[in-house]
C-alpha cells in the first residue's frame, strides 16, 4: 500500500489571478504541498479593479466567475500557516496591486513579530518572455526579509529547474490562450515539495529549541 504523508504542516497558497493563468498554478501547487504531507489552504485576494473592467475582458470575467468558490485571503490564514505561498502576476515588472494591498495590511502583525520564522515563497506568470517575473518575485521577496520569514525559492534542486530555467520560484509565460504546460506544473510540484520539506525541519526545529 502507498504510504500516506503525515499532515504535521499547514500550508497557506494565497495568489491574485486576473485571466486564470495564477488561479491554475496555484491549485496545482496547492495540491502537490498537501499530497507532500500539508494541511493547506487556497485563498484568493479581493479584487480591486471595477466590475466594468473586469466584465470588459472576458477571460477576466471568466476567471473570476471560476474562482467564486474560493475563500477569500485573511489575516488568520497567515497566522495559521507555517508556510505561505504567494502567487501573483507580473505588473510592469511587480507584484500587482491587488496582492500587494493584501501584504500591505498585515502590518500590524507584522509589528507584533507573528510574521516571523515561517517559510515564505513566491511564483508568478507573464503575458510575454521575459515579461518581469524574476524581478516580481525579487520584489516580492522583499517583503519576506522584513516579515523575517525564512525565504525557499526551488533553486536549481532538481532536474527539471534546468529546464525551465527560473530558480526563483514557479513561472508561466501566457495568457487564457495559453495553458499550463507540463514544464510548468512540473516546477510547482518541485517548488511545492520543497517548501513542505523546509516547512516541516524548520517546524520541529523550532519546537526543540522553545
Amino acid at each position: 500500500m502507498p504510504v500516506v504523508p503525515v499532515h504535521d504542516v499547514n500550508v497557506a497558497v494565497i495568489y491574485y489571478s486576473s485571466t486564470g493563468t495564477v488561479a491554475e498554478l496555484a491549485r496545482l501547487i496547492a495540491d502537490a504541498a498537501e499530497h507532500a504531507g500539508a494541511d493547506v489552504r487556497l485563498r484568493r485576494v479581493a479584487e480591486l479593479a471595477p466590475r466594468s473592467a473586469v466584465d470588459a475582458n472576458p477571460a477576466w470575467a471568466a476567471n473570476v466567475a471560476a474562482t467564486a468558490d474560493i475563500l477569500e485571503a485573511t489575516h488568520d490564514d497567515v497566522l495559521w500557516a507555517d508556510a505561505v505561498l504567494f502567487g501573483t502576476p507580473t505588473r510592469f515588472g511587480n507584484v500587482t496591486s491587488q496582492l500587494k494591498q493584501f501584504v500591505d495590511t498585515l502590518g500590524g502583525l507584522w509589528q507584533q513579530g507573528r510574521l516571523a520564522d515561517k517559510v515564505y515563497s513566491g511564483f508568478t506568470a507573464s503575458a510575454t518572455k521575459h515579461g518581469g517575473q524574476e524581478s516580481t518575485l525579487l520584489a516580492l521577496y522583499n517583503t519576506v526579509h522584513h516579515f523575517g520569514g525564512i525565504l525557499v525559492a526551488p533553486g536549481y534542486t532538481d532536474p527539471a529547474k534546468f529546464t525551465d530555467g527560473n530558480p526563483y520560484g514557479t513561472s508561466h509565460v501566457g495568457g487564457p490562450d495559453t495553458p499550463v504546460d507540463a514544464e510548468a506544473a512540473t516546477a510547482a510540484r518541485v517548488q511545492a515539495e520543497r517548501v513542505v520539506r523546509f516547512a516541516k525541519a524548520v517546524k520541529a526545529g523550532l519546537a526543540t529549541t522553545s
